[in-house]
Order: C-alpha cells, then structure tokens, then sequence
C-alpha cells in the first residue's frame, strides 16, 4: 500500500494509493464512505485481496476530511462536487483513459455523480445507497439527518445521544477522526442532482439487506441504464464484509 498526494482543484492536499493487484488495463479505481478511509473501507475488509485476483492497478483515494487528506473545520469546503471533481482530477493526473470505479455509502453517491460525468468510466459499482440518491438527491432525513449527525459529531461527549448518530460518532472516533472536519462536511451535505441518464458505464448497484440506509435498491438500479442489481447479506457496516458482497463485485468487474 503505497501512499502519495495531490492538490485538488480548489487546492487541498489530498492522499491517494497504489493497492497492487497487477498491471493489468483498466485500473480499478476506489472511493470510500463517511468517516472511513481506504485503510478502513477496502483493504482491512479484505475487498482488495480479492479485487488483486483480478490482476489490474488498484486504485484508491482519501476523499477531502478523512484518512490522510487534508481536513478543513470550514463547511464550505465540502459538500456539491466537490469529491467528484476531486477523483477526476486524479484520474486526469494519473493519464487514465479508462477506468472501473467502486464506491460504497458516501462513495456510492460520489461515484454516481462521476459516471454521470465522465466518460472514462468504463464500469461502476455502486454500493450502500438505495432510492434516497434517486428521489431525494441523498439521504432519507428520517434514516438519518445530517444536521444532528454534525451536533452529534460536535458534542464534547456522547451523552444524550442514541440511534445512527451515536453509531456514527463512535465509528469515527474509532477510526481516529477528526470531528470538527467530519460535521463540517455534514453541515454541506445537501441534495445531489445526478443524471443518472447520463451513465453509460455498465453498472451494478449493491445492496444489504436490512441495511437501512440503501432502502429499495432497486429504484436505483432503475434510474441506470441496464445496471445490475446484487442484494447481499447484512446490514450498513456488515453487508460490505460479506462473502456474497466480494463476490458480486470481483465478478462484475471481472
């Protein structure tokens, strides 16, 4: 796992990675979900073990506020495209012209947005989303509201929280980060308007089955043109560690 940094469009220090897997064409190309990292999302749940059987470039990025990127307090830095913008930017650094791209939660709605974009993207999984990126433009606010996910994640302590918020913080305190960049990209988190029209990339689009935060996947399967659909075992954080989840993904990219 060999790490390096760009500069963003909008200059911010980001980090990227080279996960092995082979030389072979298209690189895979990875993005990781809210408070995670490409540590923590792909190669500790092992996914990057079994995409490297496929023998192509495996790359992943540290989105803008997580891991080893820069992490602004400064809300106006996130939210938009500016992720999106942020990968392609990479992918225009590296000289791909070609590229299979995996997201997952965060990720899912980050890569959408770039299928919709560009048109490098040959194929795309989109995993830990569901009909919410479709009718509302992200999350359903009664599965989980951003703004009291940013108090919770500014609270001096977990004291008076419970439910999704609390499971949240305690992730991203587990994973050692920082807060104050974490509720600043809550508090910008809003609607995304993506042209699902617009992909042409082969898509598959993954799902838990009691993962309440990727409700009816199928509408998302939907709004893309020809995307398969794979509901695989668990729920939000437990889906992506399943043997079903791996397995779907490494054939579809296969």
């Amino acid at each position: 796992m060999k790490m390096n940094h760009f500069q963003s469009p909008d200059g911010l220090q980001l980090a990227w990675y080279e996960l092995g897997g082979g030389d072979g064409e298209p690189p895979i190309v990875l993005q990781h979900g809210f408070s995670s990292a490409t540590l923590h999302e792909w190669v500790e749940c092992k996914i990057v073990d079994d995409l490297a059987t496929l023998g192509r470039r495996i790359i992943a990025i540290d989105a803008r506020g997580h891991g080893n990127s820069e992490k602004p307090h400064d809300s106006s830095r996130y939210g938009g495209n500016f992720m999106a913008q942020d990968l392609m930017a990479l992918i225009t650094l590296l000289g791909i012209e070609s590229y299979d791209l995996v997201g997952y939660s965060m990720g899912g709605t980050i890569v959408s947005m770039v299928a919709s974009l560009d048109p490098r993207v040959r194929r795309v999984a989109i995993g830990g989303v569901g009909h919410g990126l479709v009718n509302r433009g992200g999350l359903d606010p009664k599965v989980l509201n951003t703004k009291a996910l940013s108090a919770g994640l500014r609270a001096p302590s977990e004291e008076g929280l419970s439910g999704i918020v609390l499971e949240f913080r305690r992730a991203a305190i587990s994973r050692n980060n920082d807060l104050l960049a974490l509720a600043a990209h809550s508090e910008a988190a809003g609607p995304r308007d993506i042209d699902f029209g617009a992909i042409t990339a082969e898509a598959i689009v993954l799902a838990g089955d009691v993962d309440p935060l990727a409700e009816h996947p199928e509408v998302l399967a939907g709004a893309i043109k020809g995307a398969q659909l794979a509901i695989v075992p668990g729920d939000h954080h437990a889906s992506k560690r399943s043997p079903e989840f791996r397995k779907a993904l490494v054939d579809f990219l296969r």
